[in-house]
């Protein structure tokens, strides 16, 4: 198969360097073209990332003599690659602007950045949740004028700890109607240098700008149904959440205590709940995407799992990890759950989300 050749924007920062080294041998995609910011557009990659690479004993060979271009010209890629990965770090609205004039210019941007989470026709994906919300790209098409260009993006790192299990139920028949988690997020979720080594040795920060907002509403729209031009969120859950940062530096943990939306009667055993996470599989599964799992839930029975340091590498870090499955005496039941943050939760998640977008021949025109 003749690879396609992929971008990434913001490629020297810390997302940008896990797209370089992920894709690395990738089976379908290869990375041509490489931009970040004014500052190091000019240099080849390898000196623009010279002592703060961080991916990895060595930076790919494919791209370490790739001569990093400006981020801000749309048109510099033409030509270059066929579409791009977007892991901006910029202002919200600049990241919008800068991420439509790629589309403009009949580049896709499959992005990282959260600027356009809640554009109401840009899909925000979980591969195995809501692919179908990928029918919009026409609808989105059509009100830019773009004619191959589009924007997807994908959501929070935190939402990985329990959307597919969320999804998992619901799919089962067995709708939720509340839940409160608490997060537990790993350091590098913050980027490098991050939060000041000082702050986190011997401590947990009880406060994440912006992420309960994120965690509270990224997964209604995820959950919501394309209507038109535009997706309409879900109604529920509704979530309570509560976003701490931990001395951990992959893998973010979430607690998690839900009521289903149903009668007593109705409701799911422990067992039965088990039964339906274990068997959860999706398109990702059935298409055999490079990075799709295999098994995206897994469920642990011992009492002290999941742990980041074991179980975040789990089905190559692109699990759902779960454990601690039990009943709750104020809601229904409570378990705690683990994803690997810059896996599934950044780069290897937009991967993925790319993969989708090629096996269902969004990529055949460019």
């Amino acid at each position: 198969m003749e690879k396609i050749n992929v971008g990434v924007l913001g490629a020297t920062g810390m997302v940008g360097q896990r797209y370089i080294k992920h894709l690395e041998n990738h089976p379908w995609f290869k990375v041509t073209y490489v931009a970040a910011s004014p500052r190091s557009a000019g240099k080849l990659y390898k000196d623009a990332v010279a002592n703060r690479w961080l991916i990895g004993a060595d930076i790919p060979a494919d791209v370490q003599n790739l001569t990093v271009q400006d981020a801000n010209d749309a048109k510099l890629a033409l030509g270059k690659c066929k579409f791009v990965f977007s892991a901006l770090e910029m202002d919200k609205e600049a990241i919008k602007a800068l991420e439509a004039a790629y589309a403009a210019e009949g580049i896709p941007v499959v992005s990282n950045a959260s600027a356009n989470r809640w554009t109401d026709d840009v899909p925000m994906l979980v591969p195995e949740i809501n692919y179908s919300h990928l029918d919009i790209i026409k609808k989105q098409q059509e009100a830019h004028g773009w004619k191959k260009g589009f924007i997807v993006v994908k959501p929070n790192c935190s939402l990985q700890t329990y959307m597919m299990p969320l999804h998992a139920l619901i799919m089962a028949g067995y709708p939720v109607k509340r839940m409160i988690v608490t997060t537990e997020q790993a350091v590098s979720g913050a980027g490098y240098p991050g939060v000041p080594s000082y702050d986190m040795i011997d401590n947990i920060v009880p406060y994440i700008g912006g992420e309960e907002e994120k965690t509270e509403k990224e997964c209604l729209k995820i959950l919501g149904k394309v209507n038109g031009s535009k997706i309409e969120n879900a109604s529920a859950p509704v979530v309570s959440s509560t976003c701490t940062r931990v001395p951990v530096i992959d893998g973010h943990t979430a607690s998690v205590n839900l009521e289903f939306d149903l009668p007593e009667d109705k409701k799911p055993s422990l067992e039965e709940i088990e039964r339906v996470w274990t068997s959860y599989t999706s398109l990702p599964q059935e298409l055999n995407l490079p990075n799709a799992p295999e098994h995206p839930i897994v469920v642990r029975h011992e009492e002290n799992r999941p742990q980041p340091r074991r179980d975040r590498e789990t089905e190559k870090g692109m699990a759902c990890v779960i454990g601690r499955l039990r009943k709750c005496n104020v809601f229904d039941v409570k378990f705690v759950a683990l994803s690997h943050n810059t896996k599934r939760g950044a780069a290897l998640g937009g991967i993925l989300n790319a993969e989708l977008l090629k096996a269902k021949g969004f990529f055949d025109a460019l």
